[in-house]
């Protein structure tokens, strides 16, 4: 545990991450959607983009930039005329913060996905001033739209990070149900948190039955009990600061603080109450116990089958073993793809390698997948069977946080262990000074096939790398081809080895 420090309950003074209005606790204010004019959304995101100045913090201005975006389309969807002659920053915020009526007032889908882009990158800054941006977004989405599943998770995402968690929860389950994809793991996240909540619970009570004297103290301001509690500790007086302390922790909970402010709060009590029992007092392991298992399953939520079906895991030389000598052909997620016949053509392959949201249509794709590589920042088709699963990511951690919570039991026979995590960096040592941008998932599977070399055919089919637009799980649609990938280069890459080249089909074999 850190140092304790005289931080915590944090006074609530001025603004807060909901907005709510002073004396009104967090999860009053944002339980149900506040109804929003597409208007006043747009004034607002106008003011917040004239707060972005040029700083360090690439969030901020990744945030300017949509905002700017978004400011455009709706100043074009306005005065089209009026934004060729007078273009620039200034005036697009002059105009929208004027606000206007009219067809510009309705939510287009254009403006829609503008907003969310908007709300989604103020969520990634993580500020408080960002916070209220995301989570008035989401009231304006969702009251144009009330069964917009991207409106649901942005505000269960905002909710998340402001603390609100029997809010966040809500949402998350209007977000369940308006879909038939959880390739976000939205399931097991709820059971978590509601996990974690109950845990909480219990460690609330089993405090409160240990020091009873901490109810005198739980009906008074958190912040000011708590300063009481740490100075009677600091002047050797553990038993009175102790119920002081406790009190204010109910306190906390009683008020509906956010659960990050009250495990911390908890964590350093028990950082005080180790150091003044050394860690012998009787019922500390139980309170330790259930202090691990809320923070654990709000991380990662329960794990029904640690060892996921009895999962055989498999290194870079039995993946090897596992192609050599089989025909391949990796399909792309491709518009192409979904337009074409090619269906039995694609199953006569020995192995067919599938990637991230990829959708089945039998006469266009082909029905069977051999082989599923995928991100790990998202679960989709993780439920679907194959042989083998593939997860890629560039930071250890991270990807096994991902596989914990993501993994179905029984989905798959082999999965890939950490030698297979991030081929391009990790088996081929290629560093970011050679390839700088992130590879793509599909890039990543065919340069290891191509570096394993055991395979006598290699064919993609339908990679145009986008040209033609995505054909995926509906779910994932609505997910923008990200600019983190450099695709003129992994073409290049392919085409400087393709052996033969066709409308449908690129042979490196």
């Amino acid at each position: 545990m850190t140092k304790a420090r005289n931080r915590w309950p944090r006074p609530r003074d001025g603004e807060n991450p909901t907005g709510a209005p002073d004396g009104q606790s967090p999860h009053e204010s944002s339980a149900g959607i506040k109804p929003t004019g597409l208007d006043e959304c747009l004034r607002a995101c106008a003011v917040h983009s004239g707060k972005l100045v040029a700083g360090l913090d690439r969030r901020r201005t990744e945030l300017a930039e949509k905002l700017r975006q978004l400011l455009a389309a709706q100043a074009m969807a306005q005065e089209p005329a009026l934004v060729t002659a007078a273009s620039g920053a200034t005036a697009l915020i002059r105009r929208a913060a004027k606000g206007a009526g009219g067809p510009a007032d309705a939510l287009s889908g254009e403006l829609l996905d503008a907003l969310l882009a908007v709300g989604n990158k103020a969520l990634e800054c993580g500020y408080d001033d960002e916070l209220r941006l995301a989570l008035l977004i989401s009231d304006t989405v969702l009251t144009r739209r009330a069964k917009s599943r991207a409106g649901w998770r942005l505000r269960a995402r905002t909710l998340e990070a402001i603390g609100d968690e029997a809010a966040t929860i809500e949402a998350y389950e209007r977000y369940l149900a308006l879909t038939d994809d959880d390739g976000f793991g939205v399931a097991p996240k709820i059971a978590g948190m509601r996990a974690g909540g109950q845990r909480q619970d219990e460690l609330l009570r089993l405090l409160e039955r240990e020091c009873p004297e901490a109810r005198e103290y739980s009906a008074g301001p958190a912040t000011d009990v708590w300063a009481e509690g740490l100075a009677l500790h600091a002047r050797g007086e553990w038993s009175q600061g102790e119920a002081r302390l406790v009190g204010a922790l109910l306190a906390m909970e009683r008020s509906g603080s956010p659960v990050q402010d009250l495990q911390e709060a908890v964590g350093q009590y028990l950082e005080l109450r180790i150091g003044i029992n050394g860690g012998e007092a009787a019922g500390l392991r139980e309170v330790i116990t259930l202090y691990a298992e809320q923070r654990r399953n709000r991380m990662r939520g329960p794990v029904a089958d640690p060892a996921f079906g009895g999962v055989e895991w498999i290194a870079l030389g039995e993946f090897r073993n596992q192609i050599a000598g089989k025909s391949i052909c990796l399909i792309a997620n491709s518009q192409r793809v979904g337009r074409s016949s090619l269906g039995s053509e694609i199953d006569a392959y020995d192995l067919v390698v599938r990637f991230n949201s990829y959708k089945i249509d039998a006469a266009a794709t082909g029905s069977r997948t051999d082989i599923h590589a995928t991100i790990h920042k998202h679960g989709f088709n993780w439920e679907r069977p194959v042989t083998t699963r593939l997860v890629f990511g560039g930071v250890s951690g991270d990807w096994k946080h991902s596989l914990r919570n993501r993994l179905v039991p029984g989905a798959q026979k082999y999965l890939g262990d950490e030698s297979l995590r991030w081929p391009l960096r990790n088996v081929g040592k290629v560093g970011s000074d050679v390839w700088s941008s992130i590879p793509t998932s599909g890039f990543n599977m065919l340069w290891l096939l191509d570096f394993l070399d055991v395979s006598p055919t290699l064919d993609l089919i339908g990679f145009d790398f986008y040209e033609s637009g995505a054909y995926r799980l509906q779910e994932a649609m609505r997910m923008p081809i990200t600019s983190v990938h450099e695709y003129t280069s992994e073409k290049a890459w392919v085409m400087e080895r393709a052996q033969s080249v066709s409308d449908m089909r690129i042979s490196l074999r």
